[in-house]
């Protein structure tokens, strides 16, 4: 038999999915991964994807079936899918009728990735949040409930636009247009080339695929902005202030003013360096400087775990958020 007191949260992203199962005492029961399940990228594909995570979620919480559209089967209370690409209207409606085809809950919800990361990042799931992986994504919440989510809003994005700003301070310098930079050094030895022409040519040429993992590269660019590098340091501070204003524009949406919470989140805002977090939090804080900031300590889909235990009715008190935390399964997982 399926236990009665079960919730599913999923965290739909443009690089993995993550499913997680736990009783509504707030103990982690089951996880599982997939791949990409963005519907922008792949409907079929994300739709595979979301299924393989939560059937490996179940199979690691014991649950026996999931049955599709039989009330008798439904194992969970309430769950909360967090995707990236929930975007527009029809968006929403094509992943709430999964939902509802695969009726695996009495109760079900979709909402943007960020809100899920947002919620993640505090007890109470107030305030902003600031994600910046792959992609970037900015949501607020009042504490009336109104909340707001950037979408395609969004215009600085996470390491892969990071990875391109690099790119092209490397080809400006070369060129002679811009001063010279560490940078070149650094981007020539993470791509296996010996020249700028080498480089730009691997990337242009008309047979050559494109790159995989491009965003990697925003590392080097957090690292040089790091050591004191003038060109790398203008272009980290600069998309930080610029994160910075998606912030501020997202408080306003939801009437956020005076003292909030401003949480961060994503591969990118974990690098070692600073100098990202500092510009953006700068940014903010010259419209509101009374800002509390912490880096958000879970995953997105903890995020979509809280807001499946409040769909079904559970309080999310701090020994529940405890015992989430306690249970949460290791780092690895969420690795990419």
């Amino acid at each position: 038999m399926n236990p009665p007191d079960l919730v599913l949260g999923i965290d739909a992203g443009n690089t993995k999915t993550i499913a997680l199962i736990a009783d509504t005492s707030g103990r982690v029961r089951g996880w599982g991964r997939a791949g990409s399940s963005n519907i922008y990228v792949s409907h079929s594909g994300s739709l595979a994807a979301l299924e393989a995570a939560v059937m490996q979620a179940s199979q690691s919480a014991g649950v026996k079936s999931l049955g599709v559209g039989s009330r008798e089967r439904r194992p969970f209370l309430a769950v909360t899918l967090s995707a990236a690409g929930a975007d527009w209207p029809e968006d929403f409606e094509v992943l709430h009728d999964e939902l509802r085809r695969w009726d695996w809950a009495e109760r079900g919800e979709v909402v943007n990735d960020a809100v899920g990361a947002l919620r993640a990042g505090s007890m109470d799931g107030v305030g902003v949040a600031v994600v910046c992986g792959t992609s970037a994504g900015t949501a607020a919440r009042a504490a009336d409930g109104h909340t707001w989510h950037s979408s395609y809003w969004q215009e600085p994005e996470g390491a892969e636009q990071l990875a391109q700003l690099a790119l092209r301070a490397v080809y400006r310098a070369d060129l002679g247009i811009d001063p010279p930079t560490s940078l070149t050094g650094r981007v020539l030895a993470h791509f296996g080339c010996a020249t700028v022409d080498a480089l730009l040519h691997s990337f242009t040429a008309r047979a050559q695929p494109p790159c995989a993992h491009l965003g990697r590269l925003a590392r080097v660019l957090l690292d040089e902005a790091q050591a004191g590098d003038p060109a790398s340091l203008r272009l980290v501070q600069q998309h930080g202030a610029s994160l910075g204003d998606y912030a501020l524009a997202a408080a306003r949406k939801v009437g956020l003013t005076g003292r909030y919470l401003l949480t961060t989140s994503g591969g990118v805002m974990r690098h070692a360096s600073p100098t990202l977090r500092e510009a953006l939090l700068a940014q903010v804080r010259e419209q509101h400087p009374e800002v509390a900031w912490q880096p958000s300590h879970h995953e997105p889909v903890f995020g979509a775990l809280l807001l499946a235990l409040e769909l079904a009715g559970v309080p999310v008190t701090p020994a529940l958020f405890q015992q989430l935390e306690d249970t949460c399964p290791a780092e690895s997982l969420f690795m990419t």
